[in-house]
């Protein structure tokens, strides 16, 4: 410190760069005194008045900003100073606008009432705006929402300059028109006319660039033009609709782009303009020529030309950003006109053979709209394209079909025979889709009772053909036509006549077909259906005839009277007020999840993720049978199912987002432990020799246990002995491989979480499990030894083949702890500047979510992805706020700096372990083990200084 205030001392009359990133250092450490904080501050004032270098001028300016901002008690002396100087003139635009950005960052990032650029003159605004400087003019008009300015004066000024020759300030100029909309009302009409024509001309701009903006900001006025006026406001909507059309043949793809993303924000179109973005050729006027209020036939005509065929160029343009935002708009437009989206229909088929997988979801996305919104009616001519999607070699696109066909209603047999066919030839090519095929066959059979009832006898003769061994026998096929039997006679209503030997073979393949059914009933509810169905098969085995007038196979009907489980019974006579209460339309039957559930606790309608979630949780215990029965691909797939559904989710909602995330840590860890008990024989539980695949697979379940108990907190007495179950069978599973490398640490920690578990048992009334109960007997009261507990590996897998996974019920007191971490002001464009050999700060701001202050935080640091790692402590007191949400600015310093021109750190916040240093008996300093990662990784881009002074200067 003291070799600083000589080199300030030396260099009274002038700061280089070098001293300049000295006090750089200086500011943005929070140990630096304030005596030499107050030093620099003097220092840089003077720089400003004394210096004529521009380029030190603008480095002092940006040290004023980081000071004011990790000095706030300094804020209100730069401010003003900066506000004071004679830098803040119209004389230098270049200065006086750094200036300016220096007053902006500071209101932005302090937050002082005191501090605001309110003074600042309207006339100086402006006069800077036409300064010779086009740098300054362009960021004068990109952050004029910094100073209050009138928004009158802003939209005469940003108007004005849609006619500037710099095209980038012309871009400025639109993008300030579109944000002027949200920060002001313009009750006069004629602004907002005029505005809307000065940006129809800018359609035809030379520059790509600002013919987009201009299509943002016709929406966008053009829009409010038609709100301001009732009586014109079909009118108004179809010249918008016509003008956007136009460009949808632009040369330019991101105007391409634009164009379709603005169509899908119209709101009211004509049905006749809608018809014709769907035809090259300019149709007739339809029926409605008298929503176009003043337009004359010629008009019409004129803003037709314009219409016609623009879907249907977007949708064969040859960019697939192009295909897909067009796709995108056709969605949103379907909705309006029922007779458009059955048009619409017959192009979408085609783009589903699309040579982009991006394009193809983008228009099944768009059908499965159509279908939820009652609007997508498949008819005969689409089923031959359509189905063809069910053997897409993308199974994102496959998965897309089959969403489709759970909603959509077939309305003719031919198309259900079809329909079924492609499930199943989709089936025999991609055999690895099984999980997703046989609930999408269930959900067919439970919308088409009817259908399935006139099938049923073909269905029969062929399952009997295949169990009788006269024909190949194919399971999975099998398989998936008694799922569609079995489930039409779960929907509760009369589907006709269903042979009954056909639950008899089902019984045959419970263990294949019970996913099907998840979330419907219980594997041992299905069991009893089953059973229940097929009794009346004995004494008619012998006379099964299907012709006319000759005794025939007993039937059965497809209701639950015959079904003896009180359960099953029980799910059905509530699925009838569940379908009155939550039936969206009246064509479509709910899926059995949101119908059948009667074990999961009621939820509040608007928040689906629970109940998902709830209903989730509740299956797991049926999966962990599978696992344990040898059917562990069957349980990985499953589980595999569930994931990609819950991935799929998302919400806002805190209390829905902590459950998903729970819900996923969860089945990640279920899904290691199958895979790792798959490698036991099942007899005896005991690995006579532990491979790398398997070792890899306990280090990952281990990892995954401990990270589970540390990012949830607020779990229940009974919650927490299930969590502390976990890792104790993590520990048992590698004390029973025979040829174990690290038994003494693994008893550690085996006996350190039982003694956990003991002590929750006696605080709290919860009972112990069977598991728990016969590892007590392994593990004595008075152990003081780990020697004592010399137990062989086959006695620990005796205590495992107790275990059983139990239903884990989320609750709402668990929350989900994690952390969002941003780097301020930096990206690979804009690195941070270093000295090499000296500490550089890294600016962080830092969220924390549901942090408790016990908690031991840590920021970690690697250089270049695979070089050393640094570690900083993080003082929970430093946090600010309360409650679930913390937030805070931290400065890490990072010492390592390499002799290069520049590097790359990667940065994350981790959370330490107790547990692991109680344990291991760790005293080193440093996290150590057990750091659990909150958030994503963070890339913070550095370069040297000598550079960076080189790279200014050319």
């Amino acid at each position: 410190m003291d070799l600083f205030h000589n080199t300030l001392q030396i260099e009274e009359e002038s700061l280089s760069l070098s001293t300049l990133a000295s006090m750089r250092s200086l500011i943005i450490n929070p140990s630096t005194p304030q005596s030499t904080i107050t030093s620099i501050l003097q220092k840089l004032i003077r720089s400003l008045e004394l210096s004529h270098d521009k380029v030190l001028l603008h480095y002092s300016l940006n040290l004023l900003t980081h000071l004011a901002i990790h000095h706030s008690s300094f804020s209100h002396f730069v401010f003003q100073s900066v506000c004071s100087h004679s830098l803040l003139s119209a004389q230098s635009t270049r200065l006086a606008v750094d200036s300016l950005q220096v007053l902006a960052l500071i209101t932005e990032r302090v937050p002082d009432p005191g501090l605001n650029t309110d003074k600042l003159d309207d006339g100086f605004f402006v006069s800077l705006c036409f300064g010779p400087s086009v740098s300054a003019r362009l960021w004068l008009l990109n952050n004029a929402g910094h100073f209050q300015l009138r928004p009158s004066l802003l939209f005469t000024v940003f108007l004005g300059f849609t006619n500037d020759p710099y095209p980038y300030v012309r871009k400025a100029s639109l993008d300030g028109l579109v944000d002027l909309i949200h920060h002001g009302i313009f009750e006069d009409s004629s602004l907002v006319d005029v505005c809307y024509h000065r940006a129809v001309q800018l359609l035809g701009d030379m520059e790509d660039c600002v013919r987009s903006c201009a299509i943002r900001v016709v929406a966008s006025w053009g829009l409010m033009l038609a709100a301001s006026n009732a009586d014109m406001k079909s009118y108004w909507s179809n010249e918008v609709f016509a003008k956007l059309c136009s460009m949808a043949r632009d040369m330019s793809m991101e105007v391409r782009v634009e164009a379709f993303t603005a169509l899908g924000k119209v709101e009211i179109v004509s049905e006749d303009f809608l018809l014709q973005t769907l035809s090259k050729r300019v149709l007739e006027v339809g029926k409605k020529k008298e929503v176009f209020g003043q337009n004359t036939t010629e008009q019409f005509k004129m803003l037709a030309a314009s219409v016609a065929g623009a879907l249907v160029h977007g949708l064969e343009d040859e960019f697939f950003q192009v295909r897909k935002s067009a796709c995108l708009s056709l969605q949103r437009l379907a909705v309006l006109s029922t007779e458009f989206a059955h048009e619409a229909l017959n192009i979408l088929m085609d783009v589903l053979n699309d040579d982009s997988v991006v394009v193809r979801l983008q228009a099944l996305k768009t059908m499965y709209y159509m279908a939820i919104s009652g609007c997508l009616k498949v008819q005969e001519k689409h089923l031959h394209m359509f189905l063809g999607v069910l053997a897409d070699n993308s199974r994102e696109v496959r998965y897309s079909a089959r969403k489709i066909l759970k909603q959509v209603k077939l309305n003719s047999l031919l198309l259900f025979k079809s329909t079924i066919d492609g499930l199943l030839h989709s089936l025999s090519i991609y055999p690895q889709d099984e999980a997703d095929v046989f609930p999408a066959v269930s959900h067919i059979g439970w919308n088409h009772k009817k259908f399935v009832a006139i099938v049923s006898k073909e269905v029969f003769e062929e399952v009997e053909a295949a169990f009788e061994g006269n024909s190949e026998f194919d399971s999975a096929r099998v398989a998936a036509l008694l799922i569609l039997c079995i489930s039409a006679s779960l929907a509760h209503v009369n589907v006709g006549t269903i042979p009954p030997v056909l639950f008899s073979y089902a019984v045959t393949l419970l263990g294949r077909i019970s996913s099907a059914f998840i979330d419907v009933m219980e594997r041992d509810a299905l069991l009893a259906y089953l059973s229940d169905k097929s009794r009346s098969i004995d004494c008619f085995a012998s006379n099964i005839n299907h012709g006319g007038g000759e005794k025939q196979l007993p039937l059965v009907q497809g209701d639950y009277s015959y079904c003896a489980s009180n359960d099953v019974t029980s799910l059905v006579e509530t699925s009838h007020k569940i379908d009155v209460e939550f039936e969206i339309q009246p064509q479509f039957v709910r899926e059995p999840k949101d119908v059948l559930n009667s074990q999961v606790e009621q939820r509040p309608v608007h928040d689906e993720v629970i109940k998902f979630t709830d209903l989730t949780l509740s299956k797991v215990p049926d999966v962990w049978s599978l696992i344990q029965s040898g059917f562990t691909s069957e349980a990985l797939k499953i589980l595999r199912s569930w994931k990609e559904d819950l991935a799929s989710m998302r919400s806002d909602f805190a209390g829905s987002a902590d459950a998903l995330a729970f819900t996923l840590q969860y089945l990640q860890i279920i899904k290691h432990l199958a895979k790792i008990w798959g490698n036991f024989p099942q007899e005896k539980l005991i690995c006579s020799r532990a491979t790398g695949a398997l070792d890899f697979e306990l280090a990952k379940l281990d990892r995954k246990v401990e990270e589970f108990r540390i990012r949830f907190i607020g779990f229940s007495p009974q919650e927490e002995l299930n969590v502390l179950e976990l890792m104790l069978v993590t520990c048992v599973l590698r004390l029973c491989e025979a040829d174990i490398c690290c038994r003494i640490l693994t008893l550690k920690r085996l006996t350190a979480t039982f003694s956990q578990v003991e002590h929750l048992l006696k605080e709290s009334s919860v009972a112990p499990s069977t598991f728990i109960a016969e590892l007590r007997k392994l593990l004595p009261e008075g152990v003081t030894s780990i020697n004592e507990a010399s137990q062989s590996p086959l006695e620990f897998g005796k205590c495992l083949k107790l275990f059983c996974l139990k239903h884990f019920i989320y609750s709402g007191t668990i929350r989900h702890v994690r952390a969002e971490l941003s780097i301020v002001n930096n990206d690979f464009e804009h690195p941070l500047p270093f000295v090499s050999g000296l500490p550089v700060g890294i600016e962080c701001d830092i969220t924390l979510h549901n942090i408790a202050s016990d908690h031991r935080l840590w920021l970690s640091m690697t250089m270049n992805d695979d070089g050393p790692s640094q570690y900083v402590f993080m003082d929970w007191k430093l946090l600010e706020g309360s409650g679930e949400e913390r937030n805070f600015a931290f400065v890490a310093p990072f010492y390592g700096t390499p002799k290069a021109s520049s590097f790359k750190l990667k940065v994350r916040i981790g959370l330490k372990c107790s547990f692991d240093d109680a344990v291991l008996g760790q005293t080193c300093e440093g996290p150590g083990l057990g750091l659990a990662f909150l958030c994503p990784d963070k890339e913070v881009y550095l370069s040297n200084v000598l550079k960076t002074k080189s790279h200014y200067h050319q």
